[in-house]
């Protein structure tokens, strides 16, 4: 069983998708009170936080799921500026006049945090995958139509590959899953070695 510290129901789906049992708990982590000028640092930061404060909440060793905790957050950068999810329709409207027709860098963080060991805890797994989007050429008609199906609001970077968000997307450059919230070949090699250490 993993346990994933977030609400996102995309992430959610992606282990569902592949398989992996697991359960939910939010985290409560104030991600604007996190401040990093490195967007890489930033998810990495982000994600090892929100594993950490649910792994915090789990207290008995017979509590913890046997894959571990883990931690996921994204965000998009676009002509060098980091956007999380946007705050309003207008920002929306925004980015993706800039975005459209262009590339972006999505960085997703991970963090897996294991339950303690008879030496105490080891040290979680932490990694950042980024994939290359390019973003389709798009009317204003095409981008005010986007943003009215409210579907960027929720989404860090203002899309979803898995939603509508599939059609204003022309090509990725590395790992799909991990636009859509979190990195399965990554999830995978991790498990793999907790499934090993288990042994």
């Amino acid at each position: 069983m993993l346990l994933l510290a977030s609400a996102s129901p995309a992430r959610r789906r992606l282990l569902e998708q592949a398989g992996i049992p697991h359960r939910t708990q939010v985290s409560g982590v104030d991600e604007e009170a996190l401040q990093e000028p490195d967007p890489q640092r930033l998810v990495q930061r982000l994600a090892l936080a929100k594993a950490q404060a649910v792994a915090c909440t789990l207290g008995s060793v017979a509590l913890w799921p046997s894959m571990g905790v883990l931690g996921c957050d994204s965000l998009l950068v676009v002509q060098g500026e980091v956007w999380g999810k946007p705050r309003d329709a207008a920002e929306a409207l925004a980015r993706w006049r800039r975005m459209a027709g262009g590339w972006g860098d999505l960085h997703t963080g991970h963090a897996l945090v294991q339950r303690p060991g008879p030496g105490g805890s080891a040290g979680p797994q932490q990694a950042v995958v980024t994939t290359r989007v390019h973003f389709a050429s798009l009317s204003q008609g095409e981008i005010e139509a986007y943003v009215a199906s409210g579907e960027p609001l929720a989404c860090a970077g203002g899309f979803a590959l898995e939603g509508r968000g599939g059609l204003v997307v022309e090509q990725l450059e590395g790992c799909v899953s991990n636009v859509i919230g979190l990195s399965l070949p990554l999830l995978r090699r991790w498990l793999r070695t907790v499934e090993s250490a288990s042994r």
